[in-house]
């Protein structure tokens, strides 16, 4: 007598059978959307009660809202194949370009930089460079994939790949300068992996210094023409992108010689950070019981690093390092399975860029680069860029996913067509 019978899947059970991908990478995501809730909540007390009359609590159902959206964002872009990201990923880059130019001059000004444009109906301001730093690694893993015979070629390999690297980056830079060195920086390193020339990337790496030796240059002679002193000039009436370039000087002043002016904005924020840094100690104050939230600028995107060091002392902070060390490693494992040039490339770029800019916002809370204003990715509170980032790991995930659907085929098709070992010669 036989019988069948039939297992009932709960909704949980059918959702995880359906997510595919690389584990770790799913773990980490979690791990730190967590951790963003919990910082978030004990960062923006002071802020939710002054603009929302003592609900303390409506940031906290803001980022769990921003959460719950990135996550459906990395399921949906996991469950695309990534071969589409190819397609599109020109289109992207084209349509990035005017977007770019129009944030420049039209942007949402905003801490005196013009980065985000208003959406109309939804009144939600978007940072393009994040979409263009999307599209520009999308659409340089294809340029890749595709001129890997003439690679070391100038004309025919090195031109055409970095020049997109060059019109995002300028277009990037009068508003955000960390974020073009930093995608600059990125794009160089995938340049390096895809078999560019090394004698190519040292020309571009040294026709980049010199605007940047320029700028350190300008706040030595700055710092020595006004007798040593770190007091902010005056930028009423200048444009835009001068307004920028006093920002850039007055940051590289401050942290070389340090700040000597205490309403200096670069000067509060780094001796802000530092207290908050020497409070946390070994193991921090524990949650919720920072005491920097309420003086620090900004603690729950740019300086929330500081705030995690002094919630959950050097340990909580070694944590959070360790987790987009492992989101690393597993994105270059990625890259080292993926059989086509392509995912494999794309897998690698976004990762760089995510985990790099993570190493600069816990750099800068740490006092080891001058203040900019990048987020610490999946951590810092919602916004575009959070979206974005949620993107960006939903495709690593699609070229992981598809990596191992060719994996399991290739394994199936060899215990289907076992070897014949009478047929093999003696």
């Amino acid at each position: 007598m036989s019988a069948t019978t039939t297992i009932e899947r709960t909704p949980f059970q059918s959702l995880r059978s359906r997510t595919k991908g690389d584990k770790v990478i799913w773990t980490a995501v979690v791990l730190l959307a967590v951790v963003s809730l919990l910082v978030v909540y004990s960062s923006t007390g002071l802020l939710a009660y002054k603009m929302y009359k003592g609900n303390t609590e409506i940031y906290l159902f803001k980022q769990f809202a921003f959460i719950l959206v990135g996550v459906m964002i990395i399921y949906f872009a996991h469950q695309v194949n990534y071969t589409v990201y190819s397609r599109v990923a020109t289109i992207l880059f084209m349509i990035s370009i005017p977007l770019l130019l129009y944030t420049l001059f039209f942007g949402v000004k905003l801490n005196e930089g013009s980065r985000w444009i208003r959406l109309p109906i939804i009144n939600l301001t978007f940072q393009t460079s994040d979409l263009a730093k999307l599209a520009l690694f999308m659409y340089l893993s294809r340029l890749l994939s595709k001129k890997q015979d003439v690679i070391k070629d100038f004309r025919q390999g090195f031109l055409p790949v970095i020049t997109p690297v060059a019109i995002i980056c300028l277009l990037i830079a009068p508003a955000n300068l960390s974020t073009a060195l930093l995608t600059g920086a990125t794009s160089l390193m995938l340049l390096f992996i895809g078999r560019v020339s090394a004698k190519h990337l040292l020309l571009t790496v040294a026709v980049a210094a010199i605007p940047l030796f320029i700028l350190i240059g300008a706040a030595f002679l700055r710092h020595k023409a006004n007798g040593n002193s770190t007091e902010k000039p005056k930028t009423e009436g200048r444009s835009r992108i001068f307004v920028r370039v006093d920002t850039w000087i007055s940051r590289v002043e401050t942290f070389v010689y340090g700040g000597k002016e205490a309403n200096d904005d670069n000067n509060y924020q780094t001796n802000q950070a530092k207290i908050a840094i020497a409070k946390g100690g070994i193991l921090g104050l524990g949650p919720g019981n920072s005491q920097q939230r309420n003086f620090l600028p900004h603690p729950y995107s740019d300086f929330i690093f500081a705030i995690i060091i002094e919630e959950y002392g050097l340990a909580g902070g070694l944590f959070i390092v360790f987790i987009y060390l492992v989101f690393l490693l597993r994105s270059i494992r990625i890259f080292r399975r993926c059989p086509f040039a392509f995912g494999a490339f794309l897998a690698l770029g976004l990762s760089f860029t995510l985990v790099i800019q993570a190493l600069a916002n816990m750099a800068v809370n740490v006092n080891l680069f001058p203040v900019t204003g990048v987020t610490l990715p999946l951590v810092s509170m919602g916004g575009s860029s959070f979206l974005f980032t949620c993107l960006a790991i939903g495709i690593i995930l699609s070229v992981a996913r598809n990596a191992e659907s060719r994996e399991t085929e290739e394994e199936q098709a060899t215990e289907e067509d076992p070897i014949d070992e009478e047929a093999l010669p003696a």
